[in-house]
């Protein structure tokens, strides 16, 4: 396989990686389980409200930070990284 097929490879795999996350915290727990979620607080408020209302933000934007740090570890790996 060539380098540039890896490359993509991996970065196609951190991105997959990434938005299951995302989909997980966002959909599954801030929607799908926000009932059971909800018999649990965190400082006052309802879990499966927290997940709805800040987590899933919060995850996005921690996502973001992850992503750019691990595209940059991709990008010294095979070469492809911008002096």
């Amino acid at each position: 396989m060539s380098t540039r097929a890896s490359y993509w490879k991996a970065n196609l795999r951190l991105v997959t990686i990434c938005l299951v996350i995302w989909f997980l915290v966002s959909f599954v727990f801030g929607i799908l389980l926000a009932e059971p979620l909800n018999a649990i607080r965190i400082g006052g408020y309802k879990l499966g409200f927290w997940f709805a209302q800040q987590g899933s933000i919060y995850t996005f934007v921690a996502l973001v930070f992850f992503y750019a740090w691990r595209v940059n570890k991709l990008d010294q790996k095979f070469g492809v990284h911008e002096d």
